[in-house]
């Protein structure tokens, strides 16, 4: 079996092949950190898609710490680079969710359609369970076309059950119904699939408070975990999209998707900064277990394989 730093060096091959030996080709030509080095390390970062304001705070902290240590060969701004990158991360990312704390645990997963979110929620089944949890999903997504037949052969994979109404059914009388289900059957986790209509932004977070509700008056302190799906390919966009959730629902933890298949997921500096939220979980892949906890340290040390 793979390790997670195996996995994450060969999800991250796309980001790794663009930033990191665009930073190698930077610094091993380097006699120092002087104007030409720092632009060049600058217009890499950038390149990744980390974002303004992210880039110009890591690199003010790469002259000033590199300056204090005396760094001016490769191997030495190399380290100090992953050292900042660390610290931009640290102190958000808390990886895994502890489903343990309450019976059932309760997660409402929330993002833009096409983020990857049904799929993450057949992921988070799966992961769950292999961690001898009963797990029991609910199609509250009753509006986009196909949602509840996606789910549905997600749920399959993941050999968990499932409930779900008629199209256009109100989605806080499933998320009802699915949590009644829940409770009598003895589940350990609820996931609940619920609608990505941002341009209905208002209608949206009435529909995502009236399900809170719905779940509270039923399960003090539910739902337990909000996620965010975001996609990592959709760059500087999706965390456009990202802030504008963050305004509809209270959002609890982030899970970014599609790291294997962008160049850019440098975004997941940007999105740490501009959000201040915890990642949980990274998607790698298609597979039903390509999704793993995010730790930040194993994040960075793959990236610089």
């Amino acid at each position: 079996m793979l390790s997670l730093l195996q996995k994450l060096s060969s999800g991250l091959q796309k980001t790794r092949s663009s930033l990191v030996e665009g930073i190698h080709r930077v610094v091993n030509k380097a006699r120092g950190l002087d104007a030409e080095v720092l632009e060049g390390l600058e217009e890499q970062l950038l390149l990744s898609d980390m974002g303004w304001e992210t880039v110009e705070q890591i690199m003010e902290q790469l002259r000033r710490r590199a300056s204090a240590a005396n760094a001016f060969n490769a191997e030495e701004i190399l380290q100090i680079l992953k050292q900042e990158l660390n610290e931009q991360l640290r102190g958000v990312a808390h990886g895994p969710l502890n489903t343990e704390t309450a019976k059932p645990y309760i997660i409402s997963v929330v993002g833009v359609n096409g983020a990857g979110k049904t799929t993450t929620i057949g992921k988070l089944a799966h992961l769950f369970s292999t961690q001898e949890r009963k797990v029991l999903v609910a199609a509250a997504d009753t509006f986009r076309a196909a949602a509840v037949e996606q789910l549905d052969v997600w749920r399959h994979r993941a050999g968990v059950d499932i409930v779900h109404a008629q199209p256009g059914a109100d989605p806080a009388a499933v998320a009802f119904d699915a949590l009644k289900a829940a409770m009598s059957r003895q589940v350990d986790v609820l996931l609940i699939d619920t609608a990505g209509r941002l341009h209905t932004k208002g209608n949206l977070m009435a529909e995502l408070t009236k399900v809170n509700k719905v779940l509270e008056r039923q399960c003090a302190g539910a739902p337990h975990a909000v996620l965010l799906v975001i996609d990592a390919g959709t760059g500087q966009n999706g965390l456009i999209q990202a802030k504008e959730f963050t305004k509809a629902a209270p959002i609890t933890g982030l899970v970014i998707t599609k790291l294997d298949g962008t160049a850019k997921g440098g975004i997941v500096f940007s999105i740490v900064r501009q959000l201040g939220l915890p990642i949980c979980y990274i998607g790698l892949g298609e597979k039903i277990d390509d999704l793993e906890p995010f730790e930040p340290e194993t994040f960075i040390e793959a990236l610089f394989q």
